[in-house]
């Protein structure tokens, strides 16, 4: 399975990619990449137009991605833009989490023959950074549904409360109501994973 990070839109209040944020002697990519060659991924690929990502030694897809973000308020595009959709078995992981070792474990080793989705999900664990969840990544087996699914998202983008993320693919994927989110319906990670909003939330992580 190939293991692709989202690392693409526009996030005007960035001045660059927070997935390069530093995070010791690594940026934040670097250490989800790490994780994952370290628990036997070899398949890699980051999803990106960027150039700052140059450097990396992945294979790099050049992914047309039309979001953009100005803070908490989406100016452009559909944050599903973000998944360069395929039709072999792919997990796609968002580049801004900064994932435990046990975190990257639970996803690569969890299987299915659908679609998985991983997360945060109250009650949180004391090293947990924020009140609220945050969304860590698919695993996607069965393509078509995916495929669908990103496809109603945008079609019924106005029947969402706010612009449709990662919560309301998965509850149009599980096929719940829109807007009512069961945190009981996808695998939970709870330890310190978490997204980081604004670079002085790296300073929340302490290994």
């Amino acid at each position: 399975m190939k293991y692709i990070i989202l690392c693409g839109g526009k996030y005007l209040r960035w001045e660059r990619p927070r997935q390069l944020t530093p995070l010791g002697k690594e940026a934040v990519i670097e250490r989800t990449i790490r994780l994952l060659r370290e628990n036997g991924v070899e398949d890699i690929a980051i999803s990106t137009n960027n150039p700052a990502f140059d450097f990396l030694d992945i294979e790099h897809i050049r992914h047309e991605n039309p979001f953009v973000c100005d803070g908490a308020k989406t100016v452009g595009g559909f944050w599903v833009d973000a998944f360069p959709l395929t039709d072999e078995p792919v997990c796609y992981v968002l580049g801004d989490v900064v994932f435990s070792e046990k975190a990257i474990q639970t996803i690569v080793n969890t299987e299915t023959d659908d679609i998985e989705f991983f997360a945060s999900a109250p009650p949180f664990a004391l090293n947990y950074p924020k009140k609220y969840a945050e969304p860590f990544a698919f695993k996607v087996v069965n393509t078509e549904h995916f495929r669908a699914a990103v496809q109603e998202v945008k079609d019924n983008a106005k029947h969402f409360i706010r612009h449709p993320i990662a919560w309301e693919l998965w509850q149009v994927i599980k096929g719940t109501p829109y807007n009512i989110i069961d945190y009981g319906n996808y695998t939970a990670i709870n330890d310190f994973t978490c997204d980081i909003d604004k670079e002085a939330d790296i300073h929340n992580f302490i290994f």
